[in-house]
Protein backbone atom coordinates (compact mmCIF):
# COMPACT_ATOMS: atom_id res chain seq x y z
CA UNK A 1 0.00 0.00 0.00
CA UNK A 2 1.34 3.35 -0.80
CA UNK A 3 1.91 5.54 2.25
CA UNK A 4 0.48 8.91 3.44
CA UNK A 5 3.52 11.28 3.35
CA UNK A 6 3.92 15.51 3.01
CA UNK A 7 5.12 16.80 -0.42
CA UNK A 8 8.66 17.34 1.24
CA UNK A 9 8.90 13.62 2.03
CA UNK A 10 7.43 12.48 -1.04
CA UNK A 11 9.77 11.88 -4.51
CA UNK A 12 8.10 11.96 -7.53
CA UNK A 13 9.08 10.66 -10.97
CA UNK A 14 7.56 12.50 -13.90
CA UNK A 15 8.20 11.24 -17.49
CA UNK A 16 8.47 13.38 -20.10
CA UNK A 17 8.40 16.37 -17.77
CA UNK A 18 9.85 18.40 -19.95
CA UNK A 19 7.22 18.81 -22.55
CA UNK A 20 3.99 20.67 -22.56
CA UNK A 21 1.74 19.24 -19.40
CA UNK A 22 4.76 17.63 -18.00
CA UNK A 23 6.76 20.88 -17.47
CA UNK A 24 3.72 23.16 -15.72
CA UNK A 25 2.82 19.66 -13.87
CA UNK A 26 7.15 19.73 -12.45
CA UNK A 27 6.43 23.67 -11.62
CA UNK A 28 3.12 22.79 -9.27
CA UNK A 29 5.06 19.93 -7.51
CA UNK A 30 8.17 21.64 -7.14
CA UNK A 31 6.36 24.95 -5.63
CA UNK A 32 4.54 22.50 -3.16
CA UNK A 33 7.29 21.36 -1.73
CA UNK A 34 8.18 17.92 -3.64
CA UNK A 35 11.25 16.25 -4.76
CA UNK A 36 11.36 15.55 -8.27
CA UNK A 37 13.00 13.76 -10.72
CA UNK A 38 12.46 14.38 -14.50
CA UNK A 39 13.10 11.56 -17.20
CA UNK A 40 12.84 12.53 -20.76
CA UNK A 41 14.55 11.84 -23.75
CA UNK A 42 14.30 15.50 -25.30
CA UNK A 43 12.83 14.15 -28.51
CA UNK A 44 10.18 16.22 -28.31
CA UNK A 45 11.34 18.94 -25.86
CA UNK A 46 14.04 21.66 -25.42
CA UNK A 47 16.50 21.76 -22.53
CA UNK A 48 15.47 25.37 -21.95
CA UNK A 49 12.26 24.23 -20.02
CA UNK A 50 14.95 23.06 -17.49
CA UNK A 51 16.10 26.46 -17.13
CA UNK A 52 12.71 28.56 -17.40
CA UNK A 53 11.22 25.81 -14.66
CA UNK A 54 14.42 27.14 -12.43
CA UNK A 55 13.43 30.72 -13.07
CA UNK A 56 10.19 29.81 -12.23
CA UNK A 57 10.60 28.33 -8.94
CA UNK A 58 13.58 29.75 -7.39
CA UNK A 59 16.96 28.29 -6.51
CA UNK A 60 15.75 26.99 -3.21
CA UNK A 61 12.86 25.00 -4.76
CA UNK A 62 15.29 24.12 -7.55
CA UNK A 63 17.13 22.08 -5.74
CA UNK A 64 14.47 19.63 -5.41
CA UNK A 65 14.98 19.11 -8.97
CA UNK A 66 17.08 16.04 -10.84
CA UNK A 67 16.79 15.18 -14.61
CA UNK A 68 18.33 12.18 -16.31
CA UNK A 69 17.79 13.15 -20.25
CA UNK A 70 16.98 9.35 -20.93
CA UNK A 71 14.46 7.40 -22.89
CA UNK A 72 11.67 5.37 -21.04
CA UNK A 73 11.91 2.26 -22.92
CA UNK A 74 15.61 1.93 -21.54
CA UNK A 75 15.11 -0.65 -18.31
CA UNK A 76 18.48 -0.66 -17.14
CA UNK A 77 18.53 3.46 -16.95
CA UNK A 78 15.35 3.59 -15.12
CA UNK A 79 16.98 0.82 -12.66
CA UNK A 80 19.90 3.44 -12.07
CA UNK A 81 16.62 5.96 -11.34
CA UNK A 82 15.06 3.96 -9.25
CA UNK A 83 18.48 3.13 -6.78
CA UNK A 84 19.75 6.45 -6.56
CA UNK A 85 16.51 8.47 -5.67
CA UNK A 86 13.63 6.51 -3.41
CA UNK A 87 10.62 7.01 -5.23
CA UNK A 88 7.38 7.18 -3.85
CA UNK A 89 5.27 7.74 -7.27
CA UNK A 90 5.41 8.40 -10.44
CA UNK A 91 3.63 10.60 -12.73
CA UNK A 92 3.78 9.38 -16.55
CA UNK A 93 3.47 11.59 -19.34
CA UNK A 94 6.16 10.32 -21.58
CA UNK A 95 4.80 9.45 -25.11
CA UNK A 96 4.74 10.49 -28.73
CA UNK A 97 1.07 12.41 -28.99
CA UNK A 98 0.79 13.72 -33.10
CA UNK A 99 -2.50 12.10 -34.19
CA UNK A 100 -2.00 12.74 -37.80
CA UNK A 101 1.86 11.47 -37.39
CA UNK A 102 0.06 7.99 -35.22
CA UNK A 103 -1.74 6.99 -38.45
CA UNK A 104 1.61 6.88 -40.66
CA UNK A 105 3.57 5.52 -38.15
CA UNK A 106 1.67 3.19 -35.64
CA UNK A 107 4.55 0.75 -34.90
CA UNK A 108 6.41 3.40 -34.19
CA UNK A 109 3.21 4.50 -31.45
CA UNK A 110 2.79 1.33 -30.48
CA UNK A 111 6.49 0.87 -29.77
CA UNK A 112 7.11 3.90 -27.97
CA UNK A 113 3.83 4.54 -25.96
CA UNK A 114 3.30 1.35 -25.35
CA UNK A 115 6.76 -0.18 -24.51
CA UNK A 116 7.96 2.85 -22.37
CA UNK A 117 4.42 2.13 -19.90
CA UNK A 118 5.98 -1.52 -19.46
CA UNK A 119 9.41 -1.04 -18.97
CA UNK A 120 8.65 1.41 -16.62
CA UNK A 121 5.58 -0.60 -14.56
CA UNK A 122 7.72 -3.40 -14.71
CA UNK A 123 10.98 -1.85 -12.96
CA UNK A 124 8.44 0.05 -10.56
CA UNK A 125 7.27 -3.17 -9.33
CA UNK A 126 10.84 -4.57 -8.74
CA UNK A 127 11.40 -0.96 -6.51
CA UNK A 128 7.91 -2.26 -5.08
CA UNK A 129 7.01 1.94 -6.08
CA UNK A 130 2.96 0.52 -6.79
CA UNK A 131 1.56 4.08 -6.75
CA UNK A 132 0.85 5.49 -10.93
CA UNK A 133 -0.67 8.85 -12.15
CA UNK A 134 -1.24 7.95 -16.17
CA UNK A 135 -1.82 10.91 -18.31
CA UNK A 136 -4.22 9.92 -20.65
CA UNK A 137 -7.11 11.77 -22.84
CA UNK A 138 -10.79 12.33 -23.53
CA UNK A 139 -9.92 10.40 -27.02
CA UNK A 140 -10.63 7.19 -25.03
CA UNK A 141 -14.49 8.03 -25.26
CA UNK A 142 -14.48 8.47 -28.86
CA UNK A 143 -17.67 9.57 -30.44
CA UNK A 144 -20.16 10.33 -27.47
CA UNK A 145 -23.43 8.50 -27.42
CA UNK A 146 -24.53 11.61 -24.49
CA UNK A 147 -22.54 14.54 -23.26
CA UNK A 148 -21.16 15.38 -21.05
CA UNK A 149 -19.43 12.83 -20.37
CA UNK A 150 -18.82 11.28 -16.99
CA UNK A 151 -16.30 8.19 -15.89
CA UNK A 152 -18.60 5.86 -16.42
CA UNK A 153 -19.17 6.72 -20.27
CA UNK A 154 -18.35 4.00 -22.27
CA UNK A 155 -14.41 3.84 -23.49
CA UNK A 156 -15.23 3.30 -27.69
CA UNK A 157 -12.79 2.44 -30.01
CA UNK A 158 -10.33 4.75 -31.08
CA UNK A 159 -10.05 6.93 -34.68
CA UNK A 160 -6.55 6.72 -34.95
CA UNK A 161 -3.26 5.06 -33.10
CA UNK A 162 -2.91 7.32 -31.16
CA UNK A 163 -5.63 7.31 -29.44
CA UNK A 164 -5.56 3.21 -29.16
CA UNK A 165 -2.12 3.73 -27.35
CA UNK A 166 -4.08 5.97 -24.80
CA UNK A 167 -6.96 3.13 -24.35
CA UNK A 168 -4.76 0.55 -24.01
CA UNK A 169 -2.42 1.77 -21.49
CA UNK A 170 -5.61 2.21 -19.30
CA UNK A 171 -6.51 -1.31 -19.57
CA UNK A 172 -3.08 -2.52 -18.51
CA UNK A 173 -2.80 0.03 -15.69
CA UNK A 174 -6.04 -0.88 -14.71
CA UNK A 175 -5.35 -4.83 -15.11
CA UNK A 176 -2.06 -4.18 -12.63
CA UNK A 177 -4.64 -3.75 -9.84
CA UNK A 178 -6.43 -7.44 -10.27
CA UNK A 179 -3.25 -9.45 -9.24
CA UNK A 180 -1.87 -7.19 -6.98
CA UNK A 181 -4.08 -4.56 -5.09
CA UNK A 182 -1.30 -2.76 -3.73
CA UNK A 183 -0.82 -0.89 -6.88
CA UNK A 184 -2.38 2.33 -6.51
CA UNK A 185 -3.19 3.90 -10.36
CA UNK A 186 -5.10 6.98 -11.16
CA UNK A 187 -5.99 7.68 -14.91
CA UNK A 188 -6.64 11.36 -15.76
CA UNK A 189 -8.41 11.54 -18.90
CA UNK A 190 -8.01 15.19 -20.26
CA UNK A 191 -10.11 17.31 -22.16
CA UNK A 192 -7.72 19.76 -24.59
CA UNK A 193 -4.94 21.73 -22.72
CA UNK A 194 -4.16 24.97 -23.90
CA UNK A 195 -2.69 27.59 -22.00
CA UNK A 196 1.17 28.55 -20.82
CA UNK A 197 2.43 29.19 -17.26
CA UNK A 198 1.35 33.26 -16.52
CA UNK A 199 4.84 34.26 -16.69
CA UNK A 200 5.51 33.32 -20.03
CA UNK A 201 8.49 31.43 -19.66
CA UNK A 202 7.55 28.05 -20.40
CA UNK A 203 4.08 26.88 -22.63
CA UNK A 204 3.47 24.72 -25.57
CA UNK A 205 6.02 24.44 -28.46
CA UNK A 206 5.03 21.44 -30.86
CA UNK A 207 7.71 20.46 -33.06
CA UNK A 208 6.63 20.85 -37.49
CA UNK A 209 2.94 22.00 -37.65
CA UNK A 210 0.92 22.37 -34.79
CA UNK A 211 -1.70 19.42 -34.82
CA UNK A 212 -4.12 21.36 -32.31
CA UNK A 213 -5.79 24.50 -32.65
CA UNK A 214 -4.31 26.58 -30.34
CA UNK A 215 -0.69 26.42 -31.22
CA UNK A 216 -1.91 26.69 -35.09
CA UNK A 217 -3.87 30.18 -33.54
CA UNK A 218 -0.59 31.36 -31.95
CA UNK A 219 1.51 31.30 -34.61
CA UNK A 220 -1.05 32.85 -37.05
CA UNK A 221 -1.29 35.29 -34.34
CA UNK A 222 2.52 35.61 -34.54
CA UNK A 223 2.89 35.69 -38.42
CA UNK A 224 4.36 32.55 -38.62
CA UNK A 225 1.43 30.96 -40.71
CA UNK A 226 -0.96 32.68 -42.72
CA UNK A 227 -4.50 31.57 -41.75
CA UNK A 228 -6.16 29.16 -39.69
CA UNK A 229 -7.81 25.90 -41.02
CA UNK A 230 -10.85 25.14 -39.69
CA UNK A 231 -11.90 21.95 -40.36
CA UNK A 232 -15.69 21.74 -41.19
CA UNK A 233 -18.08 24.59 -40.92
CA UNK A 234 -21.79 22.11 -41.03
CA UNK A 235 -21.66 20.38 -37.73
CA UNK A 236 -24.72 20.75 -35.29
CA UNK A 237 -23.54 23.65 -33.32
CA UNK A 238 -24.30 26.62 -32.57
CA UNK A 239 -21.99 28.12 -35.34
CA UNK A 240 -21.43 25.16 -37.28
CA UNK A 241 -17.82 24.20 -35.73
CA UNK A 242 -16.53 21.76 -33.52
CA UNK A 243 -17.12 22.36 -29.76
CA UNK A 244 -14.29 20.99 -27.54
CA UNK A 245 -13.77 21.21 -23.75
CA UNK A 246 -10.54 23.59 -23.27
CA UNK A 247 -8.66 23.20 -19.98
CA UNK A 248 -5.94 25.82 -19.00
CA UNK A 249 -2.80 23.79 -18.33
CA UNK A 250 -2.10 25.45 -14.81
CA UNK A 251 -5.42 23.85 -13.86
CA UNK A 252 -4.33 20.54 -15.25
CA UNK A 253 -1.25 20.94 -13.82
CA UNK A 254 -3.03 21.21 -10.95
CA UNK A 255 -4.78 18.42 -11.44
CA UNK A 256 -2.21 15.97 -11.23
CA UNK A 257 -1.21 17.87 -7.47
CA UNK A 258 -4.62 17.00 -6.39
CA UNK A 259 -4.32 13.65 -7.76
CA UNK A 260 -1.15 12.99 -6.22
CA UNK A 261 -2.28 14.16 -2.28
CA UNK A 262 -5.54 12.29 -2.89
CA UNK A 263 -4.12 8.83 -3.66
CA UNK A 264 -1.54 8.70 -1.20
CA UNK A 265 -2.44 5.98 1.35
CA UNK A 266 -5.17 4.33 -0.95
CA UNK A 267 -4.91 1.42 -3.01
CA UNK A 268 -7.14 0.41 -6.47
CA UNK A 269 -7.70 2.16 -9.87
CA UNK A 270 -9.85 4.87 -10.13
CA UNK A 271 -10.51 7.13 -13.40
CA UNK A 272 -11.12 11.18 -13.17
CA UNK A 273 -12.03 13.36 -16.16
CA UNK A 274 -9.90 16.80 -16.20
CA UNK A 275 -11.33 19.53 -17.96
CA UNK A 276 -14.16 22.55 -17.68
CA UNK A 277 -17.32 20.99 -18.34
CA UNK A 278 -18.18 23.83 -20.28
CA UNK A 279 -17.50 23.72 -24.53
CA UNK A 280 -16.32 26.19 -26.84
CA UNK A 281 -16.65 25.70 -30.88
CA UNK A 282 -13.56 26.65 -33.06
CA UNK A 283 -15.15 29.79 -33.93
CA UNK A 284 -14.98 30.94 -30.56
CA UNK A 285 -11.42 30.00 -29.74
CA UNK A 286 -10.44 32.11 -32.69
CA UNK A 287 -12.54 35.29 -31.91
CA UNK A 288 -10.95 34.68 -27.93
CA UNK A 289 -7.49 34.90 -29.51
CA UNK A 290 -8.36 37.16 -31.60
CA UNK A 291 -9.51 39.67 -28.63
CA UNK A 292 -6.18 38.30 -26.47
CA UNK A 293 -3.71 39.73 -29.50
CA UNK A 294 -5.68 42.52 -30.34
CA UNK A 295 -6.02 42.15 -34.28
CA UNK A 296 -8.68 39.97 -36.07
CA UNK A 297 -7.03 36.50 -37.33
CA UNK A 298 -7.94 35.20 -41.10
CA UNK A 299 -9.13 31.48 -40.92
CA UNK A 300 -10.47 29.65 -44.08
CA UNK A 301 -12.88 26.98 -43.53
CA UNK A 302 -11.89 23.28 -44.98
CA UNK A 303 -13.94 19.69 -45.63
CA UNK A 304 -14.35 18.01 -42.18
CA UNK A 305 -11.69 15.89 -41.03
CA UNK A 306 -12.21 12.33 -40.64
CA UNK A 307 -12.45 11.02 -36.99
CA UNK A 308 -13.40 14.79 -35.74
CA UNK A 309 -16.30 14.30 -33.88
CA UNK A 310 -19.10 17.35 -33.40
CA UNK A 311 -18.72 17.94 -29.61
CA UNK A 312 -16.95 16.97 -27.12
CA UNK A 313 -17.31 18.20 -22.82
CA UNK A 314 -16.89 16.54 -19.40
CA UNK A 315 -18.48 15.68 -16.30
CA UNK A 316 -15.97 16.94 -14.01
CA UNK A 317 -18.21 16.30 -10.52
CA UNK A 318 -16.03 13.43 -9.49
CA UNK A 319 -12.64 15.32 -9.63
CA UNK A 320 -14.61 17.96 -7.48
CA UNK A 321 -15.93 15.88 -5.23
CA UNK A 322 -12.82 13.50 -4.32
CA UNK A 323 -10.22 15.64 -5.26
CA UNK A 324 -11.43 19.03 -4.36
CA UNK A 325 -9.92 20.11 -7.92
CA UNK A 326 -11.85 23.03 -10.06
CA UNK A 327 -11.04 24.16 -13.25
CA UNK A 328 -10.41 27.76 -12.51
CA UNK A 329 -9.32 29.47 -16.09
CA UNK A 330 -11.83 30.21 -18.61
CA UNK A 331 -11.09 30.34 -22.36
CA UNK A 332 -10.08 34.24 -22.37
CA UNK A 333 -7.48 33.66 -19.49
CA UNK A 334 -6.32 30.37 -21.34
CA UNK A 335 -6.02 32.86 -24.87
CA UNK A 336 -4.29 35.37 -22.80
CA UNK A 337 -1.66 33.44 -21.58
CA UNK A 338 -0.83 31.50 -24.68
CA UNK A 339 -0.64 34.88 -26.44
CA UNK A 340 1.31 36.31 -23.45
CA UNK A 341 3.83 33.08 -24.41
CA UNK A 342 3.63 32.90 -27.74
CA UNK A 343 4.43 36.61 -28.13
CA UNK A 344 7.06 36.50 -25.97
CA UNK A 345 8.84 33.26 -27.80
CA UNK A 346 7.76 33.91 -31.29
CA UNK A 347 9.38 30.92 -32.39
CA UNK A 348 9.29 28.57 -29.18
CA UNK A 349 12.41 27.42 -26.99
CA UNK A 350 14.20 28.83 -29.97
CA UNK A 351 13.75 32.32 -29.51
Amino acid sequence: MSETKTPQDTCVLVTGGCGFIGSHTVVVLLQRGYKVVVVDNLSNASPVVLERIIQIVGQEAAEQLTFCEADVRDAEVLEKVFSQHDIDAVIHFAGYKAVGESVQKPIEYFSNNIGNTLALVDVMRRHDCKSIVFSSSATVYGDPDALPLTEESPKKPATNPYGWTKWMIEEILHSLVVPDPDWNVVLLRYFNPIGAHPSGLIGEDPKGIPNNLVPYVAQVAVGRRDAVHVFGDDYDTPDGTGVRDYIHVMDLAEGHAAALAWMAGRTGCEVFNLGTGRGSSVLEVIQAYAAACGRELPYVIEPRRAGDVTANYADCTKARELLGWVARYGIAEMCRDSWNWQSHNPNGYDG
